[in-house]
């Protein structure tokens, strides 16, 4: 009873946090040619929005230690889904509706996995799982978010998503907690405690290296997304359907990826994996300057095509290495503090894209990439795929997976 409630409360709650990408593809487009503002300015809003993303750990803190009601993962699953609606133009409470929610999200999915009841193979089932839903969610998000572009105003997506949010909201409420079968634990542990439970944890050193290293291997490579999405839009005028096909190919490959991963891969070992990952980012980056060089059109490859193949596939695959690196943090991550690590690792990762968008809008200004200019483009594009290559060298900072399987074994 207990994993079917969690697999249909996740399932929901995963989804919803996919289908996300629905609004936000109409807020590219209202910023562009509503607000018009430039592609520098667009990232930087893209990435600002993100703050309510850093505090993580404050939420995941609060979530293990304050109760509500005798509860501490559905009341803060309840309040993100509500938050959620505010999209336009509180682009700020809609990311903290969505910190809130995948914080208690992801607490329960490492609680589970450490519950008697679960095996090592159930908890990385688990994993594979929300990941699934999550995919699904944003393959049905950008299809119809491209579709609605073309027939709706952005208000209307906002609107629409505002209906599916506050649908989450009723059907989390009338779930309780204790239906879900979690491991028991002491109410109200305090705020003090549970800070200084995290502050042990990170003390340790093969659970603060590989944070560093996840956080140092998206801050190092400087992002262009609002260059290449004004390149693509603007100079090579594609339009928002072409890349609404492109994201639904990307969510299509997590989706993919989740189902290989759990079936085929999850006995290699997370740093190898890793490793893998990072390099094909680079060679799917350099693949990026052939593209604005020409090559693939002059050699008959439809620029549409490969937005929607390469772009679409290089835009997700910055996430494929979450999984692997997930399941080792909740094999680390010791009792009592499930949500506040777990929330560390994901504000790590907010903080660093953030970080890896200013990094970008630096790099387009000293290259001299404008809106109407992108005759410099392939540079950047260049300096973004070495600097993607520079983390590998210290991957030894991940730890093996497999041999902590073993170990907990």
């Amino acid at each position: 009873m207990g994993s079917s409630s969690i697999r249909e409360l996740l399932g929901l709650g995963y989804w919803v946090q996919g289908f996300r990408c629905f609004p936000w593809l109409a807020v590219n487009f209202f910023l562009k040619d509503g607000l018009n503002v430039d592609s520098s300015t667009l990232q930087l809003l893209q990435n600002s929005a993100n703050l309510p993303m850093v505090a993580k750990p404050l939420y995941g803190v609060i979530s293990d230690a304050v109760y509500i009601s005798g509860q501490h993962r559905i009341p803060y699953i309840a309040i993100g889904s509500k938050l959620l609606s505010f999209l336009n133009p509180f682009l700020l409470f809609h990311n903290l509706g969505a910190s809130l929610a995948e914080v208690a999200n992801d607490a329960i999915v490492a609680e589970a996995g450490k519950s008697s009841s679960l095996s090592s193979s159930s908890s990385s089932e688990l994993q594979s799982f929300v990941w699934i839903a999550s995919s699904a969610g944003g393959a049905i998000g950008n299809l119809l978010g491209g579709i609605a572009l073309s027939n709706f105003s952005p208000q209307s997506m906002f609107l629409f998503f505002a209906i599916v949010s506050s649908l989450q909201f009723l059907i989390t409420i009338s779930v309780r907690e204790r239906s879900l079968d979690l491991p028991k634990r002491a109410s109200n542990s305090g705020i003090t405690k549970q800070l200084l439970q995290l502050s042990a944890a990170l003390r340790k050193p093969e659970i603060a290296r590989p944070i560093a290293w996840l956080a140092a291997s998206y801050a190092i490579i400087p992002a262009l997304t609002g260059t290449m999405f004004y390149y693509q839009t603007q100079h090579l005028k594609i339009n928002s359907s072409v890349l609404g096909i492109s994201k639904v190919f990307g969510q299509a490959a997590m989706l993919v990826w989740s189902v290989v991963y759990n079936r085929r891969l999850k006995s290699i070992p997370a740093r190898k994996l890793i490793a893998a990952i990072q390099t094909t980012m680079a060679l799917l980056m350099a693949s990026d300057v052939l593209f604005v060089r020409g090559v693939y059109r002059n050699m008959g490859v439809p620029d549409s095509l490969y937005v929607v193949v390469f772009s679409g596939l290089l835009e997700v695959l910055y996430f494929f290495k979450l999984l692997p690196f997930n399941i080792v943090m909740a094999q680390l991550c010791p009792p009592g503090c499930e949500g506040s690590l777990m929330a560390l690792v994901a504000s790590a990762v907010a903080l660093s894209f953030i970080i890896s968008g200013y990094l970008g809008i630096a790099l387009v200004s000293i290259v001299g990439v404008t809106g109407d200019d992108f005759s410099r483009l392939p540079r950047g594009l260049l300096i973004q795929a070495l600097c993607t290559m520079v983390p590998i060298y210290w991957a030894s900072c991940i730890p093996d997976g497999k041999k902590l399987a073993e170990k907990k074994e």
